[in-house]
C-alpha cells in the first residue's frame, strides 16, 4: 500500500510496509523456495521459483497463514489450516506450481501441531499431534500405505525433531520425565523402535535440556547435530547415534550458540546470540577453525546455507528494518541477488527507520539485568515511558526492528525493554530462575529497572506505562496488582489474567509447561497458582487498564480474561476491553494497526498531563 499524499504517519508505515521472512528452500530442488509476506495486508505463504523469478501467493485466508513447509523435492507445499487462529487443525498440501489444496494426511483428526518432517520423496512424512485426550502422538505417513501409522504416544509433551537424510530414522524431542522446559532425545525407526537415546535430565535435581538441530545431510552419515546446556548455556555438539560418540565443539564464543549443517556435512553455520545481538560464524570439522561471516551489527533472526555455500540471513536492528541478505556464491540463482546482497526485496514502500537502542545494565536481586532503551532523538528526560515487556517467557528482546516500540518513540515516549530472569540469551540459570514464584521474579527485575529509569532522569515517575503481550500481558496485569503505586497505565494484550482458569482451558502443551514452572497443577500447588495469578490482586489495581484479547486464543483463552474483567467492572475500575476475531494475536496488518492506535489513544487519555 503506497502513501502518495504523505498523510500516513511513519509509525503506521512501519506496519504497512511489505516484509518477507527468510526463504526456506527445497533440499533437492534449491531453486524452489517458500516464504511469508504481508504484501497483501495479511501474512500469507508465497512460493518462489528462483530460476524464473516467479512468485505466487500460495495461501489466502481471512486471518492469515504462516505455518508452512516445503517438501525436499520441491513439489509440495504443506501448510497448517486452523480456524481463525485457534491453532487447532489439519495439514493441507498443494502443488508448488499451484493447484487445489488437499488433505495431506487423511484419517488424522484435527489437533495442535507437534512438528512435521517430510521425506525426500515428498510424500513420506512424520506428523506430530497434541490433544487434550491423547497427549502427544507421532504418526508416519508412507507413500502407498493404508493411512497414518501411530509410532509414539505419551501424556507429556513431545515433538518431531528431524527426519534422516535417507528417510529411515526420526529424531524425537520428548519430556517423558515431566519437565516441559528440558527435553531428552530419542532416535527411532519408522516403526517406532528405538535406535538410540540421549538424556541429560537428572531425576529432577538439575535438569539439562537438549534439542535436535538436524541429521547430517549426507547419505549414510550417522551424525546428529544436537543443542545442549551442559555448561550453563546453549551450545551445539555432534552425536553419532550409531556409535554413541559425542563430539564437543567447545566454541570460544560467549552467550548462546546454535548451528546448522553446511549441505556437504563438512562444516557448520554457527548462529551466535550475545547480549541482545546476533552474528554468524563458519566452523570447519577438519581443522576446528572458526571464521566470522560478515554481517552488520544488529540481530540475525534466521540464517541458512545454500548449496553453493552462500549464506542467506534475515537481519535488522532497532533502527533499521529487516532485510534478507546473502554473502554471495557461485550459483546461477544468485542472479536474483540485488544491490547490497539483498536476496528478496518486497514490493512497495520501505519501512521508515527508527532510533537505535541503548544498552543499560542494572543490578537486580538475581544479578545484572540487561535492558534496551529507546527515546526520541534529541529528547531529554524525564519522559513519559513505556515498559514494553516481552512474551515467552523463554524469549528475549534484542537489537531488532520492532514497529510497536518505534510507534511509542514517534509519540514522544521513551521505551524500556527488560530481559528479566526467565529470558533466554543469558545462560541456563537465568532462564530457569522462574520456577515456583512465577511472575513475581520477573516483576522484581522490572521494578529494579524502573527504579533506575526514574533515578537516572530518563522516566517521569508519574507517567509510566506497563505494557506487553502474551507473557508480557500477564506480567502487566500481575504488576498492576502487586505494584499498584508504580504504574500510571496498564496495557495488556492476550494476557494470562486468571491463572487457574487459564490452565483449565489452554492447550495441553502449555499445561505441561505450567506444571513445570509451578511444580504441579493447580490442584497440587494451589497456593503457588494463587500467588502468581493477576486475579488474586485485581482489587488492588489502581491504574486504568486496557486489555485486548483474541476470541479464539488457545494460549491465553478468553474465559479467564472475562473473569478478570468482570472483577474490574464489579468495582467500577477504569478499564477498556477490546475483543477481536483471531487467536493469540493477529496476522492482519489493519488489525495490528488498529490495536496499536487504541493503545496509544488509551494512554493519551489516561496519563496525567505533563
Amino acid at each position: 500500500m503506497s502513501d502518495s499524499n504523505g498523510s500516513m504517519p511513519d509509525w503506521e508505515k512501519r506496519f504497512r510496509a511489505p516484509r518477507v521472512s527468510l526463504p526456506d528452500w527445497a533440499e533437492d530442488a534449491p531453486d524452489r523456495s517458500l516464504f511469508v509476506s504481508n504484501a497483501t495486508g495479511t501474512y500469507e505463504l508465497y512460493a518462489w521459483d528462483r530460476a524464473t523469478g516467479t512468485q505466487r501467493q500460495a495461501t489466502d485466508r481471512a486471518n492469515g497463514t504462516t505455518d508452512g513447509v516445503l517438501s525436499p523435492d520441491g513439489e509440495w507445499i504443506w501448510w497448517f489450516s486452523d480456524k481463525d487462529g485457534d491453532e487447532f487443525g489439519i495439514w493441507l498440501r498443494q502443488p508448488f506450481t499451484g493447484g487445489e489444496d488437499t488433505e495431506a494426511v487423511p484419517g488424522l483428526a484435527p489437533s495442535y501441531p507437534a512438528g512435521l518432517a517430510i521425506g525426500r520423496d515428498g510424500r513420506t512424512a512424520v506428523v506430530g499431534r497434541s490433544t487434550d485426550e491423547d497427549g502427544t502422538t507421532l504418526h508416519v505417513v508412507r507413500p502407498d500405505g493404508d493411512g497414518p501409522t501411530e509410532i509414539y504416544r505419551h501424556r507429556e509433551s513431545a515433538g518431531v525433531g528431524d527426519l534422516s537424510h535417507d528417510g529411515t530414522l526420526i529424531a524425537i524431542e520428548h519430556t517423558e520425565h515431566g519437565d516441559a522446559m528440558h527435553s531428552a532425545l530419542r532416535v527411532v525407526r519408522l516403526d517406532g523402535s528405538t535406535v538410540a537415546e540421549l538424556d541429560d535430565t537428572r531425576g529432577g535435581q538439575e535438569e539439562l535440556g537438549l534439542e535436535v538441530l538436524g541429521f547430517a545431510p549426507v547419505e549414510g552419515d550417522t551424525r546428529l547435530l544436537v543443542g545442549h546446556q551442559r555448561r550453563g548455556r546453549w551450545e551445539p555438539m555432534v552425536w553419532d547415534f550409531a556409535s554413541g560418540e559425542e563430539t564437543d565443539l567447545a566454541l570460544d564464543l560467549p552467550g548462546d550458540v546454535s548451528a546448522e549443517w553446511y549441505p556437504d556435512g563438512s562444516a557448520l553455520l554457527i548462529a551466535h546470540e550475545f547480549e541482545a545481538r546476533g552474528d554468524l560464524w563458519r566452523y570447519e570439522f577438519a581443522t576446528g577453525a572458526l571464521t566470522k561471516v560478515d554481517t552488520p551489527v544488529g540481530s540475525v533472526s534466521g540464517a541458512t546455507v545454500r548449496p553453493d555455500g552462500s549464506v542467506e540471513y534475515l537481519w535488522s536492528s532497532a533502527a533499521e528494518p529487516p532485510v534478507v541478505r546473502s554473502t554471495g556464491g557461485t550459483s546461477p540463482a544468485l542472479k536474483a541477488v540485488g544491490e547490497g546482497g539483498v536476496v528478496l526485496d518486497p514490493p512497495g514502500m520501505r519501512a521508515p527507520a527508527s532510533v537505535p537502542v541503548e544498552d543499560v545494565w542494572v543490578e537486580g536481586p538475581g544479578g545484572r539485568i540487561h535492558a534496551l532503551v529507546q527515546k526520541p532523538a534529541g529528547a531529554s528526560g524525564p519522559l513519559p515511558t513505556v515498559f514494553e515487556i516481552h512474551g515467552g517467557p523463554t524469549w528475549h528482546d534484542s537489537d531488532a526492528f520492532a514497529a510497536g516500540p518505534a510507534a511509542w518513540v514517534d509519540h514522544g515516549f521513551a521505551v524500556v525493554r527488560v530481559n528479566y530472569r526467565g529470558s533466554t540469551g543469558y545462560g541456563r540459570e537465568w532462564t530457569d530462575a522462574l520456577k515456583h514464584r512465577v511472575g513475581l521474579i520477573e516483576l522484581e527485575d522490572i521494578a529494579a529497572v524502573r527504579e533506575w529509569a526514574v533515578t537516572s532522569g530518563l522516566a517521569d515517575p508519574d507517567r509510566l506505562v506497563l505494557a506487553g503481550g502474551s507473557w508480557g500481558g500477564y506480567l502487566t496485569l500481575l504488576g498492576l496488582g502487586t505494584q499498584p503505586g508504580s504504574w500510571a497505565v496498564g496495557l495488556a494484550a492476550v494476557p494470562v489474567a486468571d491463572y487457574v482458569t487459564a490452565y483449565e482451558d489452554e492447550m495441553e502443551a502449555l499445561k505441561a509447561l505450567d506444571r513445570t514452572l509451578f511444580g504441579g497443577s493447580p490442584e497440587e500447588v494451589p497456593d503457588r497458582f494463587a500467588a502468581s495469578s493477576p486475579l488474586t490482586y485485581v482489587d488492588d489495581v489502581k491504574a486504568p487498564v486496557y486489555i485486548s484479547a483474541g476470541l479464539n486464543d488457545p494460549r491465553c483463552p478468553i474465559r479467564q480474561i472475562d473473569n478478570y474483567v468482570d472483577r474490574l467492572a464489579a468495582r467500577d475500575a477504569v478499564h477498556e476491553v477490546y475483543r477481536y476475531e483471531a487467536g493469540h494475536g493477529s496476522l492482519v496488518v489493519d488489525e495490528r494497526i488498529k490495536q496499536v492506535a487504541l493503545e496509544l489513544d488509551f494512554a493519551r487519555r489516561h496519563l496525567p498531563p505533563q
